[in-house]
């Protein structure tokens, strides 16, 4: 092996990125990083309202996707990750959602002790610096900085409105006390800049002389003593190298890159290493397995005022807007348009949000890939808690060839159901007098969509992945066959090994997971360190009180 540190990091991405400031943060405690990507100096990258760009570029995109989805026609899925210093923090919509306090509770109740909401929150307090000031759940003294939009388009407060009118409450904070409700949506952008994990955590701490990054790294394998992880082997440019770690290997490469790594390097399903000619290490069944996602999709109106970012589309508009960005810093440049938001229950019975709201004064997909051809708006809409499971598998041991990944998206019954309350719930949302001045046609679904069946094949054809996979090396109990960690996030049955990322999560959260992923690394950064864990809180949160028996 050509060097040795105390900690190797596979992965400069949300996660990766919290870990190397935090172990390198003595300034003795020596930390490579690993990263397949290059730098995040682009423009595209910098500027919050380019997000589409990056999202869709192979220099900065893994360009995975999906296998065939049975249940959505056969379609396959783009599933973004990034591929460059700060990972899917540089290519995402940069919504912050920290997820719902009961989110936490749960991951308890599934084996993941000391997950709960009293131990997480003092983690996404210490991560955060936001702009409007901190509060007992909110932090002010954090790398990560977040902020609300400016909210000048009217249409933003109208969609607020027109949710109170529809007898839903307003939440002044969904990151706060109470989720459920509308209101103002945050986001990871500092001084006008998308303020990614690499922005926040990773470019401070490579000044010190104790951590290196090592970019347009490919890891291979880890390399294993025994059932001891000793160090990784990596792909540089055609040349093979071998890194050793004194103390542990931390895998942060992400939902589906991570499990592939394990299981290259001899950890998972044995009948599948073996198809593969991997010599199985350590027989773990739940490794790329538990796959899951949030599906959403868009409904459209047509706006009969001309206030919608429809102007600002056309390429004269662009070229203003960038530069004055890149004059200033400001200006429609310097927002991801996500201002506004709602998290509700699509039934009586359901304890705490299951549906999510992101509100968009214009009619586009995320993706940038296509958009209305006149003014309108829209709501990204979708559920939180999909009962479908999916998995990443191998097709082969060679590290170059991406993995198969199914979602297996929509093959649950219920997911159906919850699909079309989304449908019907945000129509009535729209119908409300807030919207009126605002609200020509329906563009999609359309207006004559309107049975169970029409409902179904629209949204067949139309939902989208809101690119929030997660789970497939989750924490558990012991005794849980299918826990790949234990709640340190230590792999089982190993020494020297954690995962730290998503994959980690034991079920996903309620909304966006840049926020959970930022504070799940933060909290992971203690346990490897050995040190006592932030004291836990005591502040309750709110749940609504009528929740069993009325929908709002």
């Amino acid at each position: 092996m050509s060097a040795a540190f105390d900690y190797v990091i596979v992965g400069a991405g949300s996660a990766g990125c919290v870990l190397a400031d935090r172990l390198s943060a003595d300034g003795k405690t020596s930390v490579l990083v690993l990263e397949f990507g290059g730098s995040d100096r682009s423009v595209f990258i910098q500027m919050p309202s380019a997000l589409s760009i990056p999202m869709n570029s192979a220099k900065y995109d893994w360009r995975y996707y999906s296998e065939p989805e049975e249940h959505l026609g056969g379609r396959r899925m783009h599933t973004p990750r990034g591929k460059v210093l700060g990972g899917s923090s540089s290519i995402n919509g940069m919504v912050y959602v920290r997820g719902n306090p009961m989110d936490f509770e749960g991951w308890q109740k599934q084996g993941a002790a000391g997950w709960d909401y009293a131990h997480v929150l003092p983690y996404f307090r210490r991560a955060e610096t936001r702009a409007e000031g901190g509060d007992a759940y909110r932090g002010d003294e954090g790398p990560l900085h977040t902020q609300y939009g400016r909210l000048k388009n009217p249409l933003y407060w109208a969609f607020v409105e027109a949710a109170r009118q529809a007898g839903y409450p307003v939440t002044d904070d969904y990151n706060a006390a109470q989720q459920e409700g509308f209101g103002r949506m945050d986001m990871t952008v500092h001084k006008g800049r998308r303020w990614s994990t690499a922005n926040a955590y990773l470019k401070p701490a490579m000044k010190r002389p104790n951590l290196k990054v090592e970019t347009h790294a490919l890891a291979e394998r880890i390399l294993f003593e025994g059932r001891r992880a000793v160090g990784v082997r990596y792909d540089r440019g055609g040349k093979r190298h071998e890194v050793r770690a004194r103390r542990e290997v931390i895998v942060a490469s992400g939902p589906i890159n991570s499990p592939a790594l394990l299981k290259r390097s001899g950890l998972g399903p044995a009948a599948e290493l073996q198809a593969h000619g991997i010599e199985v290490l350590h027989d773990l069944p739940g490794v790329g397995e538990n796959l899951q996602d949030h599906l959403e999709f868009y409904l459209q109106m047509e706006c009969p005022q001309p206030i919608t970012l429809y102007s600002a589309m056309n390429p004269l508009a662009k070229a203003l807007i960038g530069a004055r960005w890149l004059a200033f810093r400001d200006g429609l440049g310097a927002t991801n348009h996500f201002e506004s938001c709602g998290f509700i229950r699509s039934r009586a019975g359901v304890p705490y949000p299951d549906i999510q709201y992101h509100f968009l004064p214009l009619a586009v997909a995320y993706d940038g890939s296509s958009m209305a051809d006149r003014h309108g708006y829209q709501a990204h809409v979708g559920p939180m808690r999909s009962k479908s499971r999916g998995n990443v598998t191998l097709r082969s041991a060679d590290p170059h060839e991406a993995p198969a990944i199914r979602f297996n998206y929509m093959s649950h019954p219920d997911d159906w159901a919850e699909m079309r309350a989304c449908v019907r719930l945000t129509r009535e949302i729209f119908a409300q007098d807030a919207l009126k001045p605002y609200t020509g046609k329906e563009i999609q679904p359309g207006a004559d969509v309107v049975t169970d069946e029409q409902i179904d094949t629209f949204l067949a054809r139309k939902v989208e992945s809101a690119y929030h996979p997660s789970c497939t090396c989750r924490m558990g109990a012991n005794g849980d066959p299918m826990a790949v960690l234990d709640p340190e996030l230590r792999v089982r049955g190993l020494e020297g090994l954690r995962v730290v990322d998503s994959s980690a999560m034991p079920a996903i959260t309620t909304g966006n997971l840049n926020a959970p992923t930022i504070m799940l690394a933060e909290k992971g950064a203690d346990h490897i360190l050995g040190r006592g864990m932030l004291s836990p809180s005591d502040l309750p949160f709110v749940r609504a009180e009528n929740w069993q028996s009325e929908q709002r």
